[in-house]
């Protein structure tokens, strides 16, 4: 069985790191972009399963990536998580408005994460 694919879409080189081992030892698949433009150039080029996108991003913030993502019709499926320290009020609302499928406020609660991101998985295997 392939393993499934997981987009960390990050700029800070310790979260990403940390992101990644958490991840592989998971037994996920995982790309990586050092900010927003590769982020969306790579879900489009790769078709990851699951974004993890940062919002506070160089180039293009993740808040307009993930929007660009969803707007894309072959793509628009592809479950994306924010990850961001913006944990203001409204914060979460905002990134749901703009395409994100969940929310987790950094530092990150590894439970809290991997809880959500096989449950986005999940609903998206067909029955």
């Amino acid at each position: 069985m392939n393993r499934q694919r997981i987009l960390v879409v990050e700029d800070n080189r310790d979260n990403m790191v940390l992101i990644t081992d958490m991840l592989e030892a998971l037994n996920y698949a995982v790309l990586t972009a050092m900010d927003g433009q590769k982020g969306i150039d790579t879900a489009i080029a790769d078709n990851p399963d699951l974004i993890l996108m940062d919002l506070s991003l160089p180039v293009v913030d993740g808040w307009t990536a993930a929007g660009v993502i969803k707007s894309h019709p072959e793509r628009k499926q592809i479950p994306i998580i924010a990850l961001t320290a913006h944990a203001m009020s409204g914060d979460r609302e905002r990134a749901l408005a703009a395409g994100c499928d969940d929310y987790v406020s950094k530092p990150i609660n590894f439970s809290e994460l991997t809880g959500k991101i096989t449950q986005l998985l999940n609903a998206r295997k067909p029955v």
